[in-house]
């Protein structure tokens, strides 16, 4: 019995030192890169919270226009996961088979909406071409911009499809991302600004004014994938699992993204 008893604790021993090693051994990894679209920032840096606190896996994130972080995979950036606002971006890189073949997932949905600052006396803002000049006030309407940006092109097809572009167009301010939009209208340097629901939800300083019709412009698609570079292959994938699961989803949902079917998509 004593050498069983003994042969246990030893067992038990092994088994702890084991655990610790994996541990220690994932901390030390190198951090999961994740390249992702401006507008994902507060959800995905929320989600990452629980998943580093289970795993011990570090994720670091790069924030910018899913065109510019696009371009910097393509140029050989150290990205190990892409989360893209629009699928065209997606499909840049998928046809560059810089995409990790069948890790493609769609994931989240959005709503374009137009934003005032918070103590703006707007409260609702017509669809036409009088209402819109009115509220702008003679300042300028900020967005992306609108042959590269996936806000901007939200908005340029929005605005054509509801026969406003060639008078909004010349009031247009456009710039590098959807956070950049709305930082000009929260900081109350635009009255007005074309930007996703969920920015304006993780800004106080700003108020939603008007929400475009949903038919108005291509839907909001989010894809993610790992890359075909990825340093970190293994633990990028257990990230991207994770984002997939319902605490991550629970972190989007709470931003104000709308869940879509986590179905891949090669």
């Amino acid at each position: 019995m004593r050498v069983f008893h003994g042969l246990r604790q030893l067992a038990l021993c092994v088994f702890v030192i084991s655990i610790a090693a994996q541990a220690r051994a994932q901390t030390l990894a190198e951090p999961v890169t994740v390249f992702a679209a401006a507008s994902l920032k507060n959800a995905l840096e929320d989600a990452a919270k629980p998943f580093t606190n289970t795993t011990g896996i570090a994720v670091r994130f790069s924030f910018a226009a899913s065109s510019a972080l696009a371009r910097q995979i393509e140029s050989g950036a150290p990205a190990d996961v892409f989360a893209s606002a629009d699928v065209e971006w997606m499909d840049y890189l998928q046809q560059r088979t810089l995409i990790k073949a069948g890790t493609r997932v769609e994931l989240l949905g959005n709503r374009l909406v137009f934003i005032a600052a918070a103590d703006s006396p707007l409260r609702d803002l017509a669809f036409t071409s009088g209402a819109i000049r009115q509220a702008a006030a003679g300042g300028r309407i900020v967005t992306g911009e609108v042959t590269s940006v996936p806000v901007g092109r939200y908005a340029k097809a929005a605005l054509e499809k509801l026969g406003l572009w060639s008078d909004v167009q010349p009031l247009l301010a456009q710039v590098e991302n959807v956070r950049a939009a709305l930082a000009f209208v929260s900081r109350g340097e635009a009255p007005l600004g074309i930007v996703y629901e969920t920015d304006a939800k993780a800004d106080q300083k700003v108020k939603v004014v008007a929400v475009f019709p949903p038919a108005s412009y291509p839907p909001i698609v989010y894809p993610f994938a790992l890359t075909a570079n990825s340093k970190a292959n293994d633990y990028a994938q257990r990230f991207l699992t994770f984002l997939q699961a319902p605490q991550a989803r629970s972190a989007f949902e709470a931003q104000g993204f709308t869940l879509l079917p986590p179905a891949p998509r090669n």
